[in-house]
């Protein structure tokens, strides 16, 4: 039996606010682990930045998502980080915030779908297990910002998108 969807609005809209968002919420983060490690290629300082290029991905796959509840969070979520991103370039410097958005938008098969349930799931595990983590909402927040940019930032859905849903598929059989 086929449940109906929830028909929630989306979004599926950036702008360089959003972007700018994005960039700086990465920033953070991956300033903090730079200047904390001086062998920045040993084994050590990349298990450190792991977690943060993992939310990343993340990130980039929900808004990757066609809808449903979780769909719909990281919508908001883009919104929210447009609206700030506008507000700043606009207020802050007198700076215009055009649309940059992907002119051909990636869609995750029902796989890939799939996968991005099972790694929420792994998520709020690691999370319950080890306690709320900042840098993981900072870096799934810039991941969802990024992840329909048409630029360079938005490399990573259009690399990761099409891996996780070759993976879904072939793990849930769907796959040919």
């Amino acid at each position: 039996m086929a449940l109906p969807p929830l028909d929630l609005p989306t979004y599926g809209y950036v702008s360089l606010g959003g972007v700018t968002a994005g960039l700086s919420l990465f920033a953070w983060d991956f300033t903090r682990w730079f200047v904390s490690h001086k062998k920045r290629f040993a084994p050590k300082a990349l298990k450190d930045l792991a977690p943060q290029v993992l939310c990343l991905s993340y990130g980039a796959l929900l808004i990757l998502c066609v809808g449903g509840i979780i769909g719909a969070i990281a919508d908001w979520s883009l919104w929210g980080t447009n609206m700030v991103g506008d507000i700043v370039l606009v207020y802050g410097i007198g700076a215009s915030t055009p649309a940059v958005t992907r002119s051909s938008q990636l869609a995750l098969t029902p796989g890939g779908h799939a996968a991005v349930i099972v790694i929420t799931v792994v998520i709020i595990a690691v999370s319950s297990r080890r306690g709320f983590r900042w840098d993981f909402v900072r870096q799934t927040i810039a991941g969802i910002s990024l992840g329909l940019a048409s630029s360079i930032a938005g490399a990573v859905g259009i690399v990761i998108a099409p891996s996780v849903s070759w993976l879904g598929d072939l793990v849930v059989g769907l796959w040919q």
